[in-house]
């Protein structure tokens, strides 16, 4: 191997091959702007102009590379990201209970980054005449972490059950309502009227109470103990009836108000699938 350099003629021990036109040379002029390299000139014609993909003249081999993987990181990185909101784009579409689950982890995180954004939503009784969309807005308005962890995780598991099994209208219907009632009992039996109230636990009972009507056969694991649904709710509004009037941070009565209207609504909306089959019997004997 020749080890003179190409432009000036110096001898080195170790001496540098440029990759692009394959001539030696010293560490002076090793880059390809340092030597005119003719071999970068003629790739960036065939196409890899700065034009098209923003090397110039004086980027080295390493930066070239560099901005290659820089290229395909930030590639990769928009993909998955589009790849994530096109699913949850589809979610809220197709099932009120995800979009519900999104919108409450949205609305959590903005908790933690904009001042006076819980305040603004979250119900307190004694203002709630002054503040009335807190009647709706503290449904998306979670403690922390484990409030909004558990909450959620139930929705998972039980909203879109309730919409396969209902409609989708129909499971608006009984969460909206279940959580509207829940905060109107609350407001109206609270004994601390300035202490304020979060979270979607009222209407999620009312989900879990008309489901265990609608589908009483369907089996939960309350701490890891397999039972059906209606043992676990019989289990949840015993829990709360005998910690009503408890210092425990927990709005009980909302959580026994939305478990009363989804028993009310669940029987309604059992009835009338009844009546629906029997109708469609009678129908096809006839």
């Amino acid at each position: 191997m020749d080890k003179k350099c190409w432009i000036c003629g110096k001898e080195e021990a170790i001496p540098f091959k440029c990759r692009f036109c394959g001539k030696t040379f010293c560490s002076r002029h090793r880059l390809p702007e340092q030597h005119a390299c003719e071999g970068l000139e003629q790739l960036k014609k065939d196409g890899f102009s700065s034009g098209s993909s923003g090397y110039g003249a004086n980027n080295s081999t390493d930066d070239i590379f560099k901005d290659a993987l820089k290229s395909t990181a930030k590639y990769a990185a928009k993909s998955a990201v589009k790849g994530v909101g096109n699913n949850i784009k589809y979610s809220m579409k197709s099932s009120p209970a995800m979009a519900i689950i999104y919108l409450c982890i949205f609305s959590f995180i903005l908790q933690q980054v904009i001042p006076g954004y819980t305040q603004l939503f979250q119900l307190v009784p004694a203002l709630v005449l002054q503040r009335p969309w807190t009647l709706v807005t503290h449904m998306f308005i979670h403690a922390g972490f484990t409030h909004i962890f558990f909450n959620m995780l139930v929705l998972f598991f039980f909203g879109p059950e309730l919409e396969r099994r209902a409609g989708k209208k129909i499971f608006i219907y009984v969460y909206f309502t279940a959580g509207l009632v829940a905060a109107i009992a609350y407001t109206l039996t609270s004994s601390s009227p300035y202490t304020p109230v979060v979270g979607a636990s009222g209407a999620i009972m009312g989900i879990f109470a008309a489901l265990a009507i609608i589908a009483p056969d369907i089996k939960v694991y309350v701490y890891f103990i397999p039972m059906p649904i209606t043992y676990a709710l019989i289990l949840f509004v015993l829990l709360d009836f005998f910690l009503l009037g408890s210092n425990d941070m927990i709005a009980h009565t909302a959580h026994l108000s939305g478990a009363l209207v989804g028993l009310l609504l669940g029987s309604r909306i059992r009835r009338a699938q009844i009546r629906y089959n029997y109708d469609n019997m009678y129908y096809r004997r006839r």
